[in-house]
């Protein structure tokens, strides 16, 4: 499948902030996610989705797409006749080449050893949980119920029937291939994970009848989180370890579960203060009147003073949310919007025609 520009691919333009790009990448994320998408093609949009947003929310990667497009995040794909030029030094141009071809190169035609143990992590998952307004203000204790792959029991991780495991006839128990490539700098020697083994160096005698070799088995995961009071919208929570069991024991990715609140239909949150607009007559505004309005507590009466103009903001000290970091809360914030009547009876009338006249 042919590449599609990352930008077009989650749908912004290049000068995209992050939350643009983040807020693009959940939309398609959740439309194109396998286990609700079953259409065909909707598993490779997925892909290029999830890649496109791991380019872009990546500052440096980012910078070097924008640069280098394809070539310079994933190699030296397309660059033709290009030159050394846009590299800088050899230590970036070694980067790059890491990036290219898995290795770390401290110069050009020097190799050294892979990163890591060989064993890939698992990947993290990402997810998004809805709270209620008030969940948000005051916190609550939330279970989070999600797919995802743990460790197989009946094997315990080894991928083997009966534990049984015996050296990769690949690899010889390195866990490493030695790969020849040949570039315009030469002949380059790299070292990849065995593709057999997975970098474990053994490999079952017999597969696990359960989960066929893979070590792991995918089930319905449930687990509770608290959620702090005064959570702002759009934070998002790491659980470590959460995510993803890797492939034949190895370490599980995290999960990233991003905290969306529904909105009040008349309260506002910005920070630890409550907004609210409130409608009053031109009585209770001229003479003065108690309204009723609504606070994160519950209503209250509140007194508005005589002769109050349009557009006021009376405060209600100490009757916002809790602060997110410290102690104490927040304020609210009322704004008054006096409301003309389009119409009036023919008692009304004469009764401020009585008024005016009185002026």
């Amino acid at each position: 499948m042919a590449k599609q520009d990352y930008y077009e691919a989650l749908g912004v333009g290049k000068s995209a902030s992050k939350a643009e790009i983040k807020k693009a990448y959940r939309k398609l994320a959740k439309e194109y996610h396998p286990d609700r998408n079953k259409e065909e093609g909707a598993e490779d949009k997925f892909k290029q989705i999830q890649e496109a947003y791991e380019i872009l929310s990546d500052g440096q990667k980012r910078e070097a797409y924008d640069k280098y497009g394809f070539a310079g995040t994933q190699g030296f794909e397309g660059l033709g006749g290009a030159g050394m030029g846009g590299f800088g030094d050899v230590g970036d141009l070694g980067d790059i080449l890491g990036q290219m071809f898995g290795g770390s190169f401290g110069g050009l035609g020097g190799f050294t050893q892979s990163r890591g143990n060989g064993r890939g992590r698992g990947a993290s998952i990402e997810s998004t949980l809805k709270i209620e307004f008030s969940e948000a203000v005051f916190g609550a204790d939330k279970k989070v119920t999600y797919q995802r792959y743990t460790t197989c029991e009946h094997c315990k991780g080894t991928g083997a029937e009966d534990a049984k495991l015996e050296t990769c006839d690949t690899c010889k128990g390195r866990g490493q291939v030695a790969q020849v490539q040949n570039t315009f700098f030469g002949q380059i020697q790299t070292a990849t994970i065995c593709p057999d083994c997975r970098g474990a160096g053994k490999i079952p005698e017999k597969k696990c009848k359960e989960c066929k070799g893979a070590g792991r088995e995918k089930v319905s995961d449930e687990f509770e989180i608290k959620i702090p009071a005064g959570i702002p919208d759009g934070v998002t929570l790491k659980f470590a370890g959460k995510g993803d069991v890797g492939e034949m024991g190895a370490t599980a990715g995290d999960l990233f579960i991003s905290i969306e609140v529904v909105p009040h239909p008349r309260l506002e949150r910005r920070g630890d203060d409550i907004y609210l607009d409130q409608d009053i007559d031109v009585m209770a505004a001229t003479l003065g009147a108690e309204v009723t309005v609504p606070t994160v507590d519950g209503e209250l009466t509140m007194k508005v003073p005589a002769g109050t103009q349009p557009g006021k903001v009376l405060k209600l000290s100490g009757k916002g949310g809790p602060k997110f970091r410290g102690r104490g809360r927040g304020d609210q914030y009322v704004r008054l919007h006096v409301q003309i009547p389009n119409k009036i009876s023919r008692e009304q009338q004469q009764l401020w025609e009585q008024l005016r006249a009185l002026k």
